[in-house]
């Protein structure tokens, strides 16, 4: 069963359209796609182009590929490419222009490094992102002119008009994550179970858990082998009183016949009966008098003590039927996929089985051909083993039919080589190159493209204000002398140092007697802490002032205020079932965007801290004042990292610098000759941050503007890259809030 709809949410009035609820509240791809397809059709016509950036990965990197999906996007429309399977971009025909500002030499610790510098940019543009270091040809990447990329050895029921086989590119399988999980070799049934590790990460019911007191073990505790019997389970539920409650249960045997396929009746009054997504209507219901414990029994009484159950996003089956059983292969998981998203079980179903699942021509889903699905695709699995499933290359398939199926696997390919020039010339238009001239690219000598090479950066900029308004996409490339490595080097560690002090409370004085034990989960309460030092010795309680922490305040004040930052909060202290609650009192919290829940990297646990995106700045301090009132007793404020920041300073060094007072000798002849060389640049980050905003201001609404630090790549090492991007003039939306 998929997990979009088993999160639905309230009944709507007559007339309007269901909004689908997402089923992770951490940014799970379909789901998020599934909200924004939503809001789209209820939008009114003649809406301004507008932006929203649930990223999924949990650093936010976004791939040069991913760039150029966006830019294509943005130049065609859904009516002839994918939306981004990474941001939405909503009326798109009511963009005017495309400018991407490039500060070629430039990278994110440049951006953070002078930070207080880049003020236009930080308070202009309210989505950022990583990009990793760049290639040889940074701009052939994001437009789309790199060696063309074909989909390898797709199953026979998507093939449509394939490329002959000479055009095939072979796939890096030793990168796959099914191959680095699995091997390339066949593997057995107990290889594809579940561990308890991992039932214990994936929110599993298991014995003796607090909220399982009244689950019911299934009595199947018989030795699994490879031989054991496989059942596919798919549950639907209702929305209750209580939350969501058990409609109905189907069960497959292995080949496949159902073997118990029962409506069920439930224990408390039904609010939503979640028609579109279960099919399950309160006149089908009505004559029902199957309980939830009569399922329980039956259950019990088909499964064999080595019974294997099998299902897509089982975990929410097993929570609905309250029940426990211990050998489980979820094919959500097994069909492993990057950043922990998960392949949409009517996806696979197409892609693997070649068969249509789910149909819209039909009132809700069948729970039994959901079961039936899931058993199949399990039995594909053990049948031709990873390798076969690693050159399907599903991730690559899935990133173009997620959001609009096309007609066959050719459409793809040529969607996948498309060039953001060719789609350009297709609707008569031409891009403009501005560059100096010393700064080659395969860009500059391509057909559609007007290239303005001038002698500086200065040149560049005046050129800039000319051609610009006369080029619906343009391309501004400014560039700046790369640092030298020992100068990196040391830009790096100080900023390092520099954040790990502004993370650093100091506290006190403490007596003697102070329990050092209860004092640590106090500051625990306000988010994770990494270290704690105790300072016998007496000193002034305050954060030592050096030359790096001068400007700390100041720091801390505009981190606020940068518009990434303004309509987040950052609450402590949430529990594993903070998403639910969340969902129930969703009326509370207008205009919330996304609930991000960051997991251990290593556990891949929840943390007790999550990150709260609204529109706007007020709706965001109406939902503080909310969370951190009597009802909902959590800690917070309004959030001062950005994601990309955040994932960023996890890397950063634990030891700070005991407190006390640190006496600076005055410095060498060569430290000065440092600092002056560390000046220049920041001198170019304020003078060339004013430039491009006064470039901006210049634009005319509505036009989607990026601003790209590459990052540098070198035989000394690489440094990652920053995007910024925004619509000038983008309307704040006044559209009714769907809470994630």
């Amino acid at each position: 069963m998929e997990p979009e709809r088993k999160r639905s949410g309230r009944t709507l009035k007559k007339g309007r359209k269901r909004k689908r609820i997402p089923s992770k509240l951490v940014g799970a791809a379909e789901a998020m796609r599934s909200l924004w397809d939503s809001e789209e059709r209820q939008q009114p016509v003649a809406k301004k182009a507008r932006l929203s950036t649930i990223l999924f990965a949990e650093n936010c990197e976004v791939t040069h590929g991913q760039l150029c999906e966006l830019l294509k996007y943005a130049v065609l429309g859904k009516s002839n490419f994918p939306k981004p399977s990474w941001c939405q971009l909503f009326h798109q025909n009511h963009l005017n222009n495309v400018v991407v500002f490039i500060l070629q030499g430039l990278s994110q610790l440049h951006f953070y490094k002078f930070y207080l510098e880049f003020g236009f940019l930080r308070k202009t543009f309210k989505h950022k992102f990583h990009l990793p270091p760049p290639s040889s040809d940074f701009l052939a990447d994001i437009i789309g002119l790199q060696k063309k990329q074909i989909i390898g050895n797709l199953p026979k029921a998507m093939e449509g008009s394939l490329p002959s086989a000479s055009s095939k590119v072979s796939i890096n399988l030793q990168k796959d994550l099914i191959i680095q999980k699995y091997g390339s070799k066949k593997v057995g049934l107990t290889r594809c179970l579940l561990t308890k590790e991992e039932m214990k990460t994936y929110h599993f019911p298991l014995q003796g858990f607090p909220d399982c007191e009244n689950f019911v073990p299934t009595k199947c505790n018989g030795s699994v082998t490879d031989n054991s019997p496989l059942f596919g389970l798919d549950c639907e539920m209702c929305l209750t009183s209580k939350g969501r409650e058990l409609t109905r249960i189907s069960l497959v045997a292995e080949g496949g016949g159902c073997v118990m396929d029962e409506l069920v009746k439930p224990d408390n009054k039904i609010l939503d009966y979640l028609t579109s997504f279960s099919g399950i209507t309160k006149k089908i219901l009505n004559p029902v008098t199957t309980k939830l414990k009569d399922v329980q029994r039956q259950l019990k009484i088909l499964l064999p003590p080595d019974a294997v159950l099998v299902g897509h996003s089982l975990d929410l089956d097993l929570r609905a039927l309250k029940m426990i059983h211990p050998y489980v292969i979820d094919t959500s998981l097994l069909y492993v996929r990057e950043q922990g998203r998960r392949f949409k079980l009517k996806f696979l179903a197409k892609a693997i089985l070649g068969k249509d699942i789910q149909c819209p021509d039909r009132l809700g889903h069948d729970a039994t051909e959901d079961a039936r699905t899931a058993l199949e695709l399990t039995r594909y699995f053990l049948k031709y083993g990873p390798k076969k499933i690693a050159e399907l290359n599903l991730e690559a398939l899935s990133s173009y039919q997620e959001s609009q199926e096309p007609r066959n696997t050719a459409e793809v390919v040529q969607q996948l080589n498309t060039s953001v020039l060719e789609c350009l010339d297709s609707v008569g238009q031409k891009l403009l190159f501005l560059t100096r001239e010393a700064d080659a690219s395969a860009l500059s000598s391509s057909k559609n493209c007007q290239t303005v090479k001038c002698l500086s950066n200065k040149e560049v900029l005046e050129q800039a204000r000319v051609e610009i308004p006369l080029f619906p996409f343009s391309i501004v490339q400014f560039s700046f002398e790369p640092f030298s490595p020992s100068l990196t080097e040391e830009m790096n560690k100080r900023i390092k140092i520099k954040w790990t002090e502004m993370s650093t409370v100091y506290a006190g004085p403490f007596n003697k007697t102070c329990n050092l034990r209860a004092l640590k989960r106090l500051f625990n309460s306000f988010g994770p802490v990494r270290s704690m030092t105790l300072v016998l010795e007496t000193h002034q309680v305050q954060r030592p002032v050096t030359e790096l922490t001068l400007d700390c305040d100041t720091l801390v004040n505009e981190l606020e205020r940068d518009s990434e930052n303004r309509g987040t909060i950052y609450l402590s202290g949430v529990s594993e079932t903070f998403k639910e609650n969340l969902l129930q009192q969703s009326s509370l919290f207008l205009g919330l965007e996304a609930v991000i829940l960051p997991k251990d990297l290593k556990s891949g646990k929840q943390k007790r801290y999550c990150f709260l995106r609204f529109r706007t700045f007020g709706s965001a301090h109406r939902a503080l004042n909310i969370l951190t009132g009597k009802d909902w007793k959590l800690k917070g404020r309004h959030a001062l990292t950005p994601r990309h920041l955040h994932a960023w300073l996890r890397g950063l060094p634990c030891e700070s610098r005991l407190p006390g007072v640190r006496v600076l000798p005055p410095p060498s002849e060569q430290e000065a000759l440092q600092m002056l060389k560390m000046d220049h640049p920041k001198i170019a980050a304020w003078h060339w941050g004013r430039k491009i905003g006064k470039l901006y201001h210049n634009l005319c609404s509505g036009t989607l503007c990026l601003i790209l630090l590459p990052g540098t790549k070198s035989t000394h090492g690489s440094l990652s890259g920053l995007g910024l991007m925004g619509i000038k003039d983008e309307e704040e939306s006044t559209t009714p809030n769907v809470c994630l």
